[in-house]
């Protein structure tokens, strides 16, 4: 059993959006005792996590556990963790069932994820855009930000997972469509004040299409 929250009715439009649709049945809206039970669940959370790292370094594994998902039923603890590299972690499930007394489940994740689970709020303000719109997070790249001429700074061009922002990616197609309307480097041109030779090409926001 898990807690969860309605959005909004399973219409066919909204089930069209989610990649991957789960199914389950709704037991009950939650009670008074479920939630006493959620607070608890999460209060718990704190001294699991101390637990689990002093048993990481008593097994001597290099992995960073990053959050904790306790399932409301009770049926299993789900971990969180970051590595480098593959982590042989099977003696180390068996001692967190021992010490939690209930079925174990490790999932390795990246830095991307990391910042999904517990960022909050990116440079511009607002919500990071990972853990509240975002369901699948897009590859992107230095080329985005040329294109686009964002400054190449990576300070200025990360999110809060070191990697570069996703919010590139939302408006690269808009500038890859005007640039194709774009005359290409070294075409000759004839403008207002005679001819002319194409030496470069810089999109500015504020020229592409709404």
């Amino acid at each position: 059993q898990e807690v969860g929250e309605v959005l909004c009715p399973a219409s066919p439009q909204a089930i069209a959006v989610i990649p991957e649709p789960t199914r389950g049945d709704i037991l009950r809206l939650a009670s008074a005792e479920d939630r006493a039970r959620i607070a608890l669940l999460e209060k718990q959370k704190r001294d699991q996590f101390t637990a689990a790292e002093a048993l990481v370094r008593q097994h001597k594994l290099a992995m960073q556990f990053v959050d904790i998902e306790p399932l409301f039923g009770g049926e299993r603890l789900v971990f969180y963790f970051l590595a480098e590299q593959r982590v042989d972690s099977r003696e180390l499930v068996r001692s967190m069932a021992r010490e939690f007394h209930t079925r174990i489940e490790l999932r390795q994740i990246g830095v991307r994820d990391e910042a999904k689970l517990l960022a909050d709020f990116g440079d511009c303000g607002k919500p990071v855009c990972c853990n509240s719109h975002m369901m699948v997070m897009p590859p992107v790249s230095m080329r985005m930000a040329k294109l686009q001429k964002s400054t190449l700074d990576p300070t200025k061009i990360s999110g809060r997972c070191g990697r570069l922002k996703c919010c590139l990616r939302f408006e690269q197609d808009v500038y890859e469509e005007f640039q194709k309307e774009l005359p290409a480097v070294g075409t000759r041109v004839l403008t207002d004040k005679g001819q002319g030779r194409v030496l470069a090409i810089g999109i500015d926001a504020a020229d592409a299409p709404a």
